[in-house]
């Protein structure tokens, strides 16, 4: 095939996509890579988008991966991880709050240093919630089109760096496997299955018509965290549910880095590279005073304060041998604070910069 006939075809170019994706999630997952498939569609997306070959997720296809992912967080939030959490909250508030100060200050920085027009910078390093940060900046005098490139660049880094971490320090959990994390992944009652799809497919549809900020996940989890406290729900996704979402999710953030949009931010690479290291040494640091303080494994800690999109973050600690429910519950914190206050610190921060 060639690329003028993928350019022109977006159906031949989903079939080069697919084989390339499977190629690559085999791959990762024989080197026993947590998140496999989502790493490997991630970067068969990047390697086909560079090509200057549009193409895209659906948005109805990307909120209902969101939507899975959304109950995959919340199986993790069983009651007695939401006890640790109530416990810790005053940990959870400093972490999220250090993370949200640490990409303000760096946005400043490179304001004042005009490396990129406007509010860019300020918007391109908001710490999660990526889609919506992207959406809002347009409104504060942004370049959407950079804003895209720091955001999913750094979702890219901090989840191929945080992966590499986890297969490091510990060996990966099979989906299909009965032990840890995985458990939440064994189908035994095809009703509980039936209601955690029509949770995540419902939600993520009733969020998308609501136009809530990353609402096809958020509200999918609080939801199923409610259920799942009050005894009426149990969250189960089978492997080949998890694999699409996991697969959609990939996609979605490969898909985004076109070749028009590196060249347009080339020449400030090294800068926003040296922008997102910062950003994940803070995280560093945090996790290592989690460790100290709190007492929790270094890989928990690590994948908790990672700078990472929640989603992304969400799948490897699922298929890791970690505290899952402790690394959702902080990513949750984050997340939540940056849809909320996010909008107010970019623009407070722009408007001192400027």
């Amino acid at each position: 095939m060639s690329l003028n006939s993928l350019r022109a075809s977006p159906a031949l170019a989903w079939a080069a996509l697919l084989p390339v994706s499977v190629a690559l999630a085999w791959l990762f997952t024989t080197l026993h890579l947590p998140a496999a498939v989502l790493l490997g569609c991630m970067a068969a997306g990047i390697g086909l988008s560079t090509r200057d070959i549009a193409l895209s997720v659906p948005p109805p296809g990307f909120a209902l991966g969101q939507g899975v992912l959304g109950c995959l967080m919340a199986a993790s939030m069983n009651p007695a991880a939401l006890v640790k959490v109530a416990d810790a909250w005053p940990v959870f508030l400093m972490a999220a709050s250090a993370v949200m100060l640490a990409s303000a200050v760096l946005g400043w920085i490179m304001m004042r240093r005009q490396i990129f027009p406007g509010t860019t910078a300020v918007w391109g390093l908001a710490p999660g919630a990526a889609s919506a940060m992207v959406l809002m900046s347009e409104a504060y005098g942004a370049d959407v089109r950079l804003v895209a490139f720091m955001q999913y660049l750094r979702v890219a880094v901090v989840t191929a760096t945080a992966a590499l971490v986890a297969r490091w320090w510990l060996p990966a959990v099979s989906v299909t496997s009965g032990h840890s994390a995985a458990d939440w992944f064994s189908v035994h009652h095809g009703g509980h299955v039936g209601a955690t799809l029509l949770l995540a497919f419902g939600g993520a549809l009733v969020a998308r018509r609501l136009r809530l900020p990353a609402g096809s996940m958020v509200l999918p989890l609080l939801l199923g965290t409610a259920l799942q406290a009050g005894g009426w729900l149990v969250i189960e996704l089978p492997a080949p549910v998890l694999v699409s979402a996991y697969a959609l999710i990939g996609w979605s953030i490969g898909l985004r880095f076109t070749r028009a949009t590196l060249g347009h931010a080339f020449a400030a690479l090294p800068q926003v590279l040296a922008a997102i290291v910062a950003l994940m040494t803070v995280g560093v640091v945090l996790a290592a005073g989690l460790v100290q303080l709190a007492g929790i494994d270094p890989l928990t800690a690590y994948l908790a304060t990672s700078p990472g999109g929640a989603d992304s973050v969400a799948v490897i600690a699922a298929t890791s041998a970690v505290d899952a429910g402790f690394v959702m519950a902080m990513q949750l914190a984050r997340f939540l604070m940056v849809l909320v206050f996010g909008p107010q610190v970019s623009k407070f921060v722009a408007t001192r910069a400027g």
